[in-house]
């Protein structure tokens, strides 16, 4: 780290009293203000000196010139939901927290876009979108609190990827300030647009090390009239896909979802919320989620049923239960979505998301799970994941974090052929802080000396998220 960005020799009081001239009082919680807050998924989050919630672009642009002239450090927090430490600060570090900054700024029906601020939720951007018949085109289980910038900075993936991309596939257009204080804007609306580097990309996924995200164009997608849920009890991943292609086959465009969890998973998760784990589909090795868009409740359970029954004999399909009601599925999803269980079971459970191309997912998996079994008998992970886009998650079955050496043989055994395989270290969770000693040991050393030379032009002095995906004492 430069001695640009080194912790300033003013006492924290000083600097949150200078803070509140800057943006106003009600704008900066201290210490004081923070005790007491939920700091979301890792209790690091609020190690900071300081909370600055600006409430525009401008304060947010305000906030990082006076940041880089103090030389101190900004971590940029969404709702706090990451699993890889990506919001992790330090005492001498400002948190800039996005929630300032949640309006809806527009959204064109004709046009199917929407302009909204970083700090807005998924779930609130659905609830709006989807009342005039549009979607973001993505989902996941934190959408409550998982927002907008954070996705975008993770570039979030889940379980519509297959179908509508993840996060990089549907932003069009983007506003970040940049760590001295300039604005970069390309607010662009279209889908079309060959004007030289499409420079917004290099801020999804960056997990806010080259600036914060403050404003997104979106893509939106029509919403669905309604949809059917099933349950599948299979052998493998690759009975899984086949069932996946023949819907996609036998339906063309309405395959909403295809979750595959491996019998540990849906034991665990399913006796928790009171199913009978020894009975099918639960029982089997494996279990695919299932949902398909309709016209109505009925005719899509009808299309869906009818679907897998003209595969049922043929794949030798072990059990299936169709949701006979929207209540049904849902308490059906949870089984998928109530992936808290697993860490009330093993606090801080180490966890990998990994990115698998279909076809090699039951050899990786066998794979792996015979070496993490040489490295402690009593290991049985928890696996499941988006199987048609190929994304695995894996949960230890132990507390967390692993000593040192634990941690490398485990990583070693997740990851060692994940490239020849065309796979990814990290599917949609990002790298951060958890996963950068794994970035180092087995991302392509020229992707990794070229990240460091980004960080280096856009942020000389390390004042954004350091330490985050590079280690900052490498990079400057």
């Amino acid at each position: 780290m430069s001695d640009a960005a080194m912790p300033a020799t003013a006492s924290g009081a000083d600097r949150i009293d200078r803070l509140r001239a800057l943006l106003g009082t009600s704008a900066i919680l201290g210490p004081a203000e923070l005790e007491g807050r939920d700091a979301g998924w890792d209790a690091a989050n609020f190690n900071a000196f300081a909370l600055a919630r600006p409430s525009s672009t401008a304060a947010v642009a305000r906030l990082l010139a006076w940041c880089a002239d103090e030389g101190i450090v900004v971590v940029p927090q969404g709702g706090r939901t990451g699993l890889v430490g990506g919001a992790v600060s330090s005492p001498d570090a400002l948190i800039c927290d996005l929630g300032g900054l949640a309006a809806i700024e527009e959204i064109d029906a004709e046009t199917g876009i929407a302009v909204v601020q970083a700090g807005i939720t998924l779930a609130a951007l659905q609830q709006a979108t989807n009342a005039i018949g549009l979607d973001p085109g993505i989902d996941l289980a934190a959408r409550g609190s998982a927002t907008i910038g954070g996705m975008v900075s993770t570039n979030a993936g889940g379980i519509m990827a297959f179908r509508a991309g993840v996060m990089r596939h549907r932003v069009l257009g983007l506003e970040v300030v940049l760590p001295d204080g300039r604005i970069f804007s390309d607010m662009t609306r279209v889908i079309k647009t060959s004007a030289g580097y499409d420079l917004k990309h290099l801020f999804i996924g960056a997990e806010g090390t080259l600036g914060v995200v403050t404003r997104v164009v979106l893509k939106l997608e029509p919403v669905v009239a309604a949809r059917a849920t099933a349950l599948v009890a299979i052998a493998d991943a690759q009975m899984g896909l086949a069932i996946v292609r023949h819907l996609q086959t036998r339906l063309p465009g309405r395959l909403r979802a295809a979750e595959i969890m491996w019998r540990t998973f849906v034991a665990a998760t399913g006796a928790a919320l009171g199913f009978d784990v020894s009975q099918s589909p639960f029982d089997a090795p494996c279990v695919l989620g299932l949902e398909i868009a309709g016209e109505d409740f009925d005719e899509a359970a009808s299309a869906l049923e009818n679907g897998l029954a003209e595969i049922y004999d043929e794949l030798d399909i072990e059990g299936c239960v169709v949701a006979t009601s929207l209540q049904q599925a849902e308490r059906l999803w949870s089984v998928r979505e109530r992936t808290e269980i697993l860490y009330r079971l093993h606090p801080r459970a180490p966890s990998f998301d990994v990115s698998v191309a279909g076809g090699a997912i039951d050899v990786y998996l066998s794979r792996t799970l015979a070496d993490l079994r040489l490295i402690d008998p009593e290991i049985e992970p928890y696996v499941f994941g988006h199987l048609a886009d190929g994304n695995l998650h894996i949960v230890l079955n132990l507390p967390g974090p692993l000593d040192e050496a634990m941690q490398e043989d485990v990583e070693r055994a997740i990851y060692q052929d994940l490239a020849a395989m065309g796979g990814s270290l990290s599917a949609e969770h990002g790298i951060g802080l958890t996963k950068r000693a794994a970035f180092e040991r087995y991302a392509d050393p020229v992707k990794q000396q070229l990240t460091a030379a980004i960080k280096n032009l856009l942020d000389p002095t390390g004042i954004c998220n350091p330490g985050k995906i590079l280690d900052t004492k490498l990079v400057l």
